[in-house]
C-alpha cells in the first residue's frame, strides 16, 4: 500500500493550500460497480491527513449503484482537498478492477478466472481481482515453480525435440518441495501429453497424488479442447489442471467453458480496465 500511496502523495507536490476550517466530503458512485481498496484509503488517511476521519457507507466488496454514497471524509479544508484526488484514484481503480473482475467470474460459470503476474499496480490490482472474486495466481515467482518456454534450454540443454525437452524438465522437479504447485507451459498437444506422462511417473514412483497445471499457451478454446480430449482418451486427465492462457477475451467466454479447461488467466482483468466512476462533493463544515 504504502509504495503507491508514497508515489501519489509525491505526485501532488504538496497539494496546495486552503483554509484550516473543518469541511465534510462526499464520495458518491456515478456508476454501478463492486468497491475494492477501503483499507489503502483507511491507510493514506491515516498515514498523512491525521486530522481527517473518514466515515464508510460500504463495505469492501460490497455492489453500489449510481448515486450511492460510498464514504464521506471530515476535517481541515487543506487536508481534505489534498486527500481528494488521491482517494478517487485508488478508489476508481482498484473498484474498477473489482467490478471488471466480478463481469468476467459471472460470465465464465464454473472455470477459474486468474489474473496473471502482468500488472500496472502490483498486489493492489491482485487484491482487486480477489475483491472481485477473481483468482490471484502467483503473486510472485517465489510462490510456485514455473516452466516457460526459456527455461527448457538451462533444463533440458542440446534437446532440441520441444515435446523431449518438456518430459526432461518435468522428470527434474524436485517433488518433495515443488508438487503442490507447478505450472508448466505447453504449446501444443505433443508437449502436454509428453509433460502429463512424466509427471504421471514422477507421482507413481512416490504414490503422490498432486496435480500439474499445464498452461496451454496461445492455442485457443479449440486447441485447448484437443488437448483435453487427448489426455482423457490417455486416462491422464485426473493428473493435471487444464489453464487457457494468451489473447483469452471476454466475449469467448462461451467457447472456454465448452473446451474443457478448469481456469482462463489473462491480464485483461485489471490491465486497460476503466476505473470505476467515482466523485466528491463537499458538502458544508461538520
Amino acid at each position: 500500500m504504502d509504495r503507491w500511496i508514497n508515489a501519489m502523495i509525491a505526485d501532488e507536490h504538496g497539494g496546495g493550500e486552503s483554509s484550516e476550517e473543518n469541511i465534510v466530503g462526499e464520495i458518491r458512485a456515478k456508476a454501478n460497480g463492486i468497491i475494492a481498496g477501503t483499507s489503502v484509503v483507511d491507510r493514506l488517511v491515516v498515514q498523512h491527513f491525521p486530522d481527517c476521519s473518514i466515515n464508510w457507507d460500504v463495505t469492501e466488496g460490497e455492489g453500489v449503484q449510481s448515486g450511492e454514497q460510498v464514504l464521506k471524509i471530515s476535517g481541515p479544508a487543506v487536508q481534505v482537498l489534498r486527500c481528494e484526488r488521491i482517494m478517487l484514484n485508488i478508489l476508481g481503480r482498484m473498484s474498477g478492477i473489482a467490478t471488471n473482475t466480478a463481469a468476467w467470474v459471472s460470465q465464465a460459470g464454473d472455470i477459474g478466472v486468474a489474473c496473471t503476474r502482468k500488472t500496472d499496480w502490483g498486489l493492489l490490482d491482485k487484491w482487486s481481482v480477489h475483491v472481485g472474486g477473481g483468482l490471484t495466481h502467483r503473486l510472485s515467482r517465489a510462490d510456485a515453480l514455473m516452466i516457460k518456454e526459456n527455461d527448457l534450454p538451462a533444463l533440458a540443454p542440446g534437446i532440441d525435440e520441444e515435446d523431449v525437452a518438456v518430459a526432461t524438465a518435468v522428470s527434474l522437479i524436485d517433488m518433495d518441495s515443488d508438487a503442490e504447485f507447478t505450472v508448466i507451459e505447453v504449446r501444443d498437444s505433443s508437449q502436454a501429453v509428453a509433460a502429463v506422462k512424466a509427471w504421471d511417473s514422477l507421482q507413481i514412483e512416490r504414490s503422490g497424488c498432486e496435480k500439474i497445471v499445464l498452461l496451454l499457451d496461445n492455442m485457443g478454446p479449440s486447441g485447448c479442447a484437443e488437448v483435453h480430449h487427448i489426455l482423457m482418451q490417455e486416462n491422464l486427465r485426473t493428473w493435471c489442471i487444464l489453464e487457457g492462457s494468451g489473447g483469452v477475451v471476454h466475449e469467448d467466454l462461451g467457447q472456454w467453458i465448452e473446451s474443457g479447461v478448469d481456469l482462463v488467466s489473462t491480464s485483461a482483468l485489471n490491465r486497460g480496465v476503466s476505473p470505476l466512476d467515482l466523485s466528491m462533493k463537499v458538502v458544508g463544515g461538520d
